[in-house]
């Protein structure tokens, strides 16, 4: 395990701390991480995606054509472009968790996105750990 993953599990225990004995993912402290973010995150907040959406793969790793992917990306949210998070969403659910409200700053498409998927651009920010943390928390609890 890495010296910065253990960081990242340490910081999501003491979010928890007082609150819950179990730091698993579920609804209560799926609300529960969301009141913690909204105290601490700035925003709006220029974000990207971590990896590429889940649309993306059949154009990036399997056999859907270049051409054809380029034209999507002008309707749909790539793990390429740049957003400003304004809020969260009111949708959230157990698999995916928490979704944020951007708009793509490019064309000022409005979208809705799956907030472990994103990172924040300003690596050095406070705003780039607690999404960090956030994936983290997602994917491994």
């Amino acid at each position: 395990m890495s010296n910065r993953f253990k960081k990242s599990e340490e910081r999501i225990e003491q979010i928890f701390k007082n609150s819950f004995e179990d730091t698993s993912r579920r609804i209560e402290t799926l609300l529960f991480y969301k009141s913690y973010l909204e105290s601490n995150l700035k925003f709006p907040l220029d974000i990207t995606g971590i990896e590429d959406f889940d649309w993306e793969e059949f154009y990036l790793l399997g056999p859907g054509e270049k051409e054809e992917y380029e034209i999507l990306k002008k309707t749909r949210p790539s793990y390429t472009g740049i957003f400003k998070m304004t809020s969260f969403d009111s949708y959230y659910d157990e698999d995916y968790g928490l979704f944020a409200k951007v708009t793509r700053i490019s064309d000022k498409k409005r979208f809705k996105l799956p907030l472990a998927d994103m990172k924040a651009l300003d690596k050095k920010s406070l705003e780039y750990q607690l999404l960090e943390d956030y994936s983290i928390w997602v994917i491994n609890y």
